[in-house]
């Protein structure tokens, strides 16, 4: 077994280049929910459609941030930071990469409508110096700016308007656009073909500015295979040659086949249990989940070393102490036997389905009476983000700041135009509030740290969100992959991926 600890843990399995182009068919747990990187905050989305778009800086193998689209960079004053844009850049249908573009991005990206604004959350607006230069003006001196950029993707100004897809499309809202099934990115690889939840088909992008890549791939084939015994029985015979979600308990019986490589490691993402923090809950009754009493009841019923060791084999990492009060708090709080429903999804966490499951079990034996909603996630989006959930499942990974700040300003503060946009279950807390936005001008990273912590400490104490644990991660591919990249942040980077003669 090949295996790597560390946030950057690059797996380097041999060196040769080869010039032999390769097709890579990557059978995935789920199809990503659109072609639009603005359309959903998720990162494995995200993460398929780095192949194709790309930002002003990227992190390289080792999670550092580099150059991507902006050759270079500066701070004018404590508001302002000027890019300088890399020159000779081609869009896939050939159009030139200028300061219109990353004007219209951003534009577009911040809209009030966009699902991603949340990602830059100190932006106050752009302007073109010329048509290489930029400057970003922000709302106030703010240290994160290059980790949140990493995540915006630049699309062509001409082609967003000639399409009218200048406004974000939405995949919670089912707001769809054209940009949702058609691309023009910058990137290492072109969109040949799309059929959602069947088959997705990119091509090499024989422009590509970035000559230091050496991927002999020339082609890769998407193809979501939800069930985890068909994606195995994929891999078994060569129908697919890479999956960065292979079954915890089918690890054994992979890591015994001589023609497989397998890859693992703990994943950044921590799947946590949220709580609707409305006055009532979907079905109109009184939401007792308000009372700290209740939460903390919930956190005490459920086994956590146990899930670890039945549920995720051993693979996870338990994240957070366990709360440990008197089981009485239920019925001090008058909701003994209460009733709620669990909304999970069927494709988006490792071992969902059962780790649900195990949840329902628990509970149920701690005094609750919760009802299981699993579907799959794109029936499940619309209750969750709509906050007409009762419980839920949420996974996060910090990305793209790899900085507590993230969780903090998206999740844990009150919802407004720029924060908050994952608080689902509509909960507030202005004195967690209060330390996040001071955080987020404090240029010294100490005491930065320091605020966060302190705001981290109280979401602990109040039980904002549950913790369960950092989910396994599990990569399986031919043992004719030379060079791959597994970091922390579970994002295939397929334009360093080699396959061998």
């Amino acid at each position: 077994m090949l295996k790597k600890l560390g946030l950057a843990a690059t797996i380097l399995v041999g060196l040769t280049v080869s010039g032999h182009a390769e097709t890579l068919k990557w059978g995935a747990a789920r199809d990503i929910y659109s072609l639009d990187p603005y359309s959903y905050g998720d990162s494995y989305t995200l993460s398929f459609l780095n192949h194709i778009y790309e930002g002003l800086v990227r992190y390289d193998a080792n999670l550092k941030i580099e150059p991507a689209l902006a050759e270079s960079w500066e701070t004018v004053s404590d508001t302002v930071w000027r890019f300088h844009l890399r020159k000779g850049v081609k869009f896939h249908d050939g159009a030139e990469f200028t300061a219109d573009d990353v004007l219209a991005s951003l534009k577009r990206v911040s809209d009030p409508d966009s699902p991603l604004r949340g990602n830059l959350p100190a932006y106050k607006s752009s302007k073109k110096v010329d048509d290489y230069t930029i400057d970003v003006e922000l709302s106030g001196p703010y240290p994160l700016l290059l980790n949140d950029l990493t995540n915006i993707h630049v699309f062509d100004a001409g082609w967003l308007k000639t399409n009218n897809s200048e406004k974000p499309t939405d995949v919670g809202a089912k707001i769809e656009g054209y940009a949702t099934y058609h691309t023009n990115g910058t990137g290492p690889f072109k969109l040949e073909s799309r059929m959602p939840d069947s088959k997705t088909i990119l091509v090499k992008n024989p422009d590509w500015w970035d000559k230091t890549s050496k991927s002999n791939i020339d082609r890769i084939e998407f193809t979501p295979i939800t069930s985890a015994a068909t994606r195995v029985a994929a891999l078994l015979s060569g129908e697919i040659n890479f999956t960065e979600n292979a079954p915890s308990q089918d690890l054994p019986r992979l890591l015994a086949q001589p023609e497989l490589k397998v890859m693992e490691r703990t994943d950044l993402r921590t799947v946590m249990v949220g709580f609707n923090r409305k006055p009532k809950l979907a079905n109109g009754s009184e939401n007792k989940f308000n009372d700290l009493r209740v939460r903390q009841a919930f956190a005490h019923g459920l086994d956590r070393e146990l899930i670890q060791k039945r549920v995720m084999r051993g693979k996870s990492r338990t994240a957070g102490a366990v709360v440990a009060p008197e089981i009485q708090l239920l019925t001090e709080a008058g909701a003994a036997e209460y009733p709620f429903t669990l909304v999970c999804t069927t494709d988006a966490y490792v071992n969902e389905e059962e780790l649900c499951q195990g949840l329902v079990n628990m509970l149920s034996r701690a005094g609750f009476k919760p009802q299981l909603d699993i579907a799959p996630t794109a029936a499940q989006a619309p209750k969750r983000t709509s906050g007409k959930s009762d419980v839920y499942l949420i996974g996060w990974a910090t990305e793209p700041m790899l900085d507590s700040y993230s969780i903090l300003l998206q999740m844990m503060q009150t919802k407004t135009a720029n924060a908050g946009v994952f608080n689902w279950g509509g909960w507030s807390y202005p004195e967690i509030d209060e330390l996040i936005v001071q955080a987020s001008t404090e240029m010294d990273r100490a005491k930065r740290l320091a605020l966060q912590t302190k705001a981290l400490q109280m979401v602990k104490e109040e039980i904002v969100m549950l913790p369960l644990h950092q989910q396994p991660m599990a990569w399986v591919m031919s043992n004719k992959i030379d060079k791959i990249v597994q970091l922390a942040d579970n994002k295939p980077r397929h334009w360093l991926t080699q396959f061998s003669e």
